[in-house]
């Protein structure tokens, strides 16, 4: 795994060279951010070593490297699954690839399922925790001492003064964002009603089939990292409608100016850290 690092990283350098102080993952539908990028430098995920090809509809499969708020940016512009069948160590490699690159922070988005009767479709979430109902970690198996400990923190997973600065970028641009708690679950089916009841039940608000393993990772690096989450559906058993991955990738599309509106402000004030 060490090695795979090193020549994905060695090879993203080859081509870009800035350090990026901030990565960003963008989830189901939620591409169109990378618009935002200044003088960008695009590499499909199949150039890079150890990458591999999405297969997701809404993720185009590209690390995005360029400024934005004067920041700059490392963006990965669609994720892999471990429902597509992939190991969680090639699941979480971009994560690890941005860590060999020198950022300090991550940001996480995706698309989730609204268990909590007070959200609507189109809502934007700042996580403030998650669950991981997957069964699965991707620090299973011999640590590798150079990424981090053995039994990492994850008290604050979720970095409180990074989830203070969503609210404040959010109030800045008169954005309503809530907080909550995220359910992460093994896909790719969604899940049944009673499924439902059971997350909401231990305290999810939000269910989806992404983002817990980054987040795992990402805290046995030390990055500070913080996610929000575009409520493209409510979960089953709470609106009634059945689910679709287009209806998902089309509320996504239509909350796009908030959300990007949300990261480029979110950007601006971690850069000022």
């Amino acid at each position: 795994m060490f090695k795979k690092l090193q020549e994905a990283s060695d090879y993203i350098r080859s081509i870009n060279g800035t350090k990026p102080k901030i990565g960003i993952v963008l989830g189901s539908g939620l591409g169109v951010y990378v618009e935002r990028i200044e003088n960008p430098t695009v590499i499909p995920y199949s150039d890079i070593p150890h990458f591999h090809e999405t297969s997701v509809e809404g993720h185009d499969g590209k690390l995005i490297l360029g400024k934005t708020q004067g920041v700059d940016v490392a963006v990965f512009q669609g994720r892999f699954h471990v429902y597509e069948g992939h190991d969680l160590d090639d699941v979480v490699l971009p994560v690890r690839v941005l860590s060999f690159l020198g950022a300090d922070f991550l940001l996480l988005t995706n698309a989730s399922g609204g268990i909590n009767e007070s959200y609507r479709p189109g809502d934007l979430v700042c996580i403030k925790d998650h669950i991981n109902m997957t069964g699965k970690n991707p620090l299973v198996g011999p640590n590798i001492a150079e990424l981090g400990p053995r039994f990492p923190d994850m008290t604050q997973a979720y970095d409180l003064e990074l989830q203070e600065l969503i609210q404040e970028s959010a109030k800045k641009i008169n954005i309503d964002v809530k907080r909550g708690i995220y359910a992460g679950v093994l896909g790719p089916t969604y899940e049944t009603p009673a499924e439902i009841g059971m997350l909401k039940a231990i305290g999810g608000d939000l269910v989806g089939m992404s983002t817990v393993p980054e987040a795992i990772a990402a805290n046995h690096l030390g990055l500070r990292v913080a996610g929000i989450s575009c409520v493209t559906n409510m979960a089953a058993g709470i609106g009634g409608e059945k689910l679709k991955h287009e209806d998902v990738k089309l509320v996504a599309q239509q909350a796009m100016q908030k959300f990007s509106d949300l990261v480029n402000e979110t950007v601006g004030a971690i850069g000022k850290l």
